[in-house]
């Protein structure tokens, strides 16, 4: 008889225990996947430790990683993450704010791990850090998600959700931000000119300022590691593949001119066409200028031609001209934007300035941009990242993005910046270099 009351009692004690990991994961409103929202954030941004199966582990003592999501209002939250330790017992830190918790994480299978319970005192993100304190096995944790729950009322919380469209990558790397200028219209436009100044500290690996869009490529520059700077200007194939070897020869974007030490290539994955650009050690606090020329040559293409320099040391260097067949066309669509292209990256802010912005038409008036359109791209737009914004300050427009900031811009918003009180730039055209 004791034998059966013992068995009875070890099975109700297993079914409570059934019962409470399953009430755990029930509470969970929101789960939030690693792969879309984790980032290795010191010592130093590197790998998020993520796996091919977006779990997220990791060995290094000195790793912190942080989960990012963002809360519309103050609330109660209650924090758990979906675990396993792999081959041993884990003990981990997780800082949210000013408190710390402590948590176990043990077994080789994936279950529910109490963090602990935080008052968010305002609406914004919300940053989680975790950090090994020691182990028995070759990982602190196998983590896939981290799980939020609250009985605040109304509570609405964003993040990147899941894979489709490759938005964990898209939106590791974080939203673009965008300006379309306001030029004059029923005009024939011809030059595009505009000044772009990051603030110090605003430059981290992977951005992208780019400075004169127009409706068939780009020209800016930007930062692709901390020894290199490149000024790149680019031009779109007519001919629509993300492959430049699969474009026609009679489609192919033709190289006219280059500046000294410029590169000139091709490039693909988001169109293809033909690319230019210069290793430059440009830095953060200085301004420079960009100029692109955009003319038809009178027999069915167009030559695309764009200079830069160092607005203070008065330089002017061509960085290429290119020729686009089968296009008839003076310059359209022009825009700036700012952009980070480093996924590892994607939770450091960024920040540019956009300032005496013009076109010339083709009778040489030079008309100055004091308007410009914001927007934002689908990871914005999807609500999967919220941290980024736009404005204007004085004579110059900005755009910011990334750092998961408690600011999120109003698509569509128009900006005014105030006039120069000049009636042009102050370019001699005529003496630009050619080669």
């Amino acid at each position: 008889m004791k034998t059966v009351i013992r068995l009875n009692l070890v099975r109700l004690a297993c079914l409570a225990a059934v019962s409470l990991a399953s009430t755990f994961l029930q509470a969970a409103d929101w789960a939030i996947p690693m792969a879309g929202n984790a980032y290795r954030t010191a010592p130093e941004p590197g790998g998020n430790g993520a796996q091919r199966n977006g779990n997220v582990a990791w060995s290094d003592p000195d790793a912190v990683l942080s989960v990012y999501f963002h809360v519309d209002r103050p609330a109660d939250l209650r924090l758990q993450m979906k675990a396993a330790s792999r081959n041993g017992q884990a003990t981990l830190a997780a800082r949210v704010g000013g408190e710390k918790f402590e948590t176990i994480v043990d077994g080789t299978e994936s279950a529910i791990h109490e963090i602990g319970s935080v008052k968010i005192a305002d609406a914004g993100y919300v940053r989680i850090e975790l950090q090994g304190i020691q182990r028995t096995g070759d990982v602190f944790a196998d983590i896939s998600e981290l799980l939020v729950s609250s009985d605040t009322d109304g509570l609405k919380v964003d993040f990147v959700r899941d894979n489709k469209g490759n938005m964990f990558y898209w939106g590791r790397r974080g939203p673009s931000v965008h300006l379309r200028y306001e030029v004059p219209r029923n005009v024939k436009l011809q030059y595009a000119y505009s000044e772009a100044t990051v603030p110090t500290g605003q430059d981290p690996i992977g951005t992208f300022y780019m400075a004169n869009g127009f409706g068939q490529g780009y020209f800016g520059f930007q930062v692709n590691s901390a020894k290199e700077r490149r000024v790149l200007f680019s031009v779109w194939s007519p001919f629509k593949t993300d492959n430049p070897r699969d474009i026609p020869e009679d489609q192919r974007i033709a190289s006219l001119a280059r500046g000294p030490e410029v590169h000139i290539g091709t490039f693909g994955n988001e169109g293809s066409g033909g690319q230019s650009y210069l290793v430059y050690p440009w830095k953060a606090g200085k301004t420079y200028r960009f100029l692109t020329k955009v003319e038809p040559d009178g027999k069915g293409n167009t030559v695309y031609t764009s200079w830069f320099g160092d607005k203070a040391a008065d330089e002017w260097r061509l960085i290429a001209s290119f020729r686009r067949p089968k296009t008839d066309t003076h310059l359209s669509g022009f825009h700036s934007f700012l952009e980070s292209f480093s996924p590892t990256h994607g939770f450091i802010g960024r920040r540019v300035s956009y300032g005496n912005v013009w076109v010339r038409d083709v009778d040489a008036k030079w008309h100055e941009c004091t308007k410009a359109r914001f927007s934002v791209d689908a990871t914005g737009g999807g609500r999967h990242r919220l941290d980024f914004t736009g404005g204007s300050d004085g004579q110059s427009f900005f755009l910011r993005n990334c750092g998961f900031f408690n600011e999120t811009g109003r698509v569509g918003e128009t900006f005014s910046r105030e006039a120069t009180g000049t009636s042009d730039p102050g370019i001699d055209v005529d003496a630009l270099p050619m080669n």
